[in-house]
């Protein structure tokens, strides 16, 4: 036996799918066999780019009419197992409502789930995910035993999106069934951040203060060189836990894991959970007056002085060459 059949749990944003969403694709889509999305709500123009990166089919709930997601998409997820469709591995993204429906379907299934991982391999019809452990100096691969379908949970920035897989993406109705009381609540009101410039998540350069930069006014400075860098302010928890940021901005292990091009780190020693974050960068540049710092040990690029002295130069040169 094989692994034919990987559904991937879908989000959208604004008409289009989430970067984690296309990463999975892409992932699941290098495994093998037929690749589903399950889409919340309708895929309308999002469809185009499942298909194009993996999507042979593309299950869509229609409207929630209000229904909490967890709750909505478990219930359809199941409804459509029981009606003969069943997966043999539903990938989703670590993120909240990621976690929302695969807890509610591994009820529903009474099923196991691996959450947190960073990877998947398919060995016949043997399933292993691999997960970090212990701030990430540590991998451990754990393979699925009984019986399918085996349910994941993936890291962002885990994987490369990549499209180009071609096909027409077949859109299948699978519709919310009778919730029940379980049905009872609903969503009233939806709070979005405003936000200018890209996500943390998904920007290119990242840059990130610390308790290193003395106070809550200070993290102007970081919030004024990524801008000037097209890039997304960032900071360690330190900061996020005495409320001088929220915790959107937050990078690491209880925050957002980040993987960009340039990341700038000021006035962060680097703690173990903070660095799980971040590590993965392709170029790390690190400023902090103790040069004994644990994030000099994985920075390409090491500046050791008062950042309250080496920002407001860099801010200068960059107002300089523009």
């Amino acid at each position: 036996m094989a692994i034919n059949d990987i559904w991937v749990f879908a989000e959208t944003v604004d008409g289009a799918p989430s970067s984690a969403t296309l990463e999975l694709l892409t992932k699941a889509n290098s495994l093998g066999g037929t690749v589903s999305a399950f889409v919340v709500g309708s895929a309308g123009d999002a469809k185009d780019a499942l298909a194009d990166h993996g999507a042979a089919k593309i299950y869509e709930t229609g409207d929630l009419d209000g229904a909490l997601p967890g709750v909505a998409v478990s219930a359809a997820m199941k409804d459509v197992i029981d009606g003969g469709s069943a997966p043999d591995v539903v990938m989703f993204p670590q993120n909240y409502e990621g976690r929302d429906v695969m807890a509610r379907l591994s009820v529903k299934l009474d099923k196991t789930v691996l959450t947190n991982s960073t990877d998947i391999a398919v060995d016949g019809d043997s399933v292993s995910v691999t997960t970090p452990i212990f701030g990430g100096t540590k991998l451990v691969t754990s393979t699925f035993t009984g019986d399918a379908p085996y349910l994941c949970a993936f890291r962002p920035k885990s994987f490369e999106p990549a499209g180009g897989a071609g096909g027409a993406g077949e859109v299948v109705s699978a519709p919310v069934p009778d919730l029940g009381t379980t049905g009872g609540a609903s969503v009233t009101e939806v709070h979005v951040e405003e936000t200018s410039g890209p996500k943390l998540d998904e920007a290119a350069v990242v840059v990130s203060g610390g308790r290193g930069m003395g106070e809550a006014d200070n993290f102007e400075m970081i919030e004024k060189l990524a801008k000037r860098l097209k890039g997304a302010p960032g900071a360690s928890r330190a900061i996020v836990d005495a409320g001088w940021v929220p915790y959107s901005y937050q990078v690491g292990q209880t925050g957002k894991v980040v993987k960009p091009t340039v990341y700038i780190a000021a006035g962060i020693s680097g703690a173990t959970q903070h660095m799980v974050g971040m590590k993965g960068s392709k170029n790390i540049v690190a400023i902090n007056k103790d040069k004994e710092a644990p994030i000099f040990g994985v920075a390409d690029l090491g500046i050791v002085g008062d950042v309250h002295k080496v920002l407001p130069q860099v801010l200068e040169a960059l107002q300089n060459r523009s």
